[in-house]
């Protein structure tokens, strides 16, 4: 499979996990707990909507990335890799 923007951000999400760097969002929000991971998922989920209802597409766009990105960080918290949600997606197309 190519690299992907996904994988490659995947990567660096599980690295600041790893070596949860001083002054990394990333590592603040693992250092949080799931708790906030999941409250940050939460709102960006409610942020994506209300794009969508009232906002531009470049909003929604950039609400999207936002959700993705967090819905990464908590795939990532509870061991999850990011292949393994393609493969989902792939067994769900056939």
């Amino acid at each position: 499979m190519s690299c992907t923007v996904l994988d490659e951000v995947f990567e660096v999400i599980k690295q600041r996990k790893a070596e949860m760097p001083p002054g990394s969002y990333v590592a603040s929000l693992f250092e949080k707990g799931e708790d906030k991971i999941l409250e940050k998922v939460g709102e960006e989920a409610i942020e994506v909507i209300l794009a969508s209802k009232s906002g531009g597409k470049g909003e929604l766009i950039y609400e999207s990335a936002d959700l993705i990105f967090h819905l990464m960080v908590l795939l990532a918290s509870k061991g999850v890799e990011l292949s393994e949600v393609y493969e989902e997606l792939r067994r769900r197309r056939r």
